[in-house]
């Protein structure tokens, strides 16, 4: 199922971020390295992924390392949340 989720969810370039989404980065702020993920705007709205944006603000304020939003967590719980996202997003 994260194979899945990481497969809908992962961009490979900057290009590929098509309309309707946006591009986030995730990885734990001890890290260098992030990975850019992209998402359905529509998954902001979801109680899940505004706790990541809470968990975001709490870490980095609106000074996002990256130059973008940034969320602070291991890519294994990202792509969780938004496999769980995108099964509800399928069933409705």
């Amino acid at each position: 199922m994260i194979r899945q989720a990481k497969d809908n969810v992962f961009v490979r370039t900057k290009e590929e971020v098509p309309k309707g989404h946006i591009a986030v980065y995730v990885g734990e702020r001890y890290y260098k390295k992030h990975r850019k993920f992209v998402v359905p705007i529509s998954y902001l709205e979801h109680p899940l992924f505004q706790e990541l944006l809470r968990k975001a603000e709490d870490e980095y304020g609106f000074d996002h390392p990256m130059g973008g939003l940034t969320i602070p967590c291991t890519e294994t719980t990202f792509l969780s949340i938004t496999s769980h996202l995108n099964l509800i997003t399928r069933c409705q």
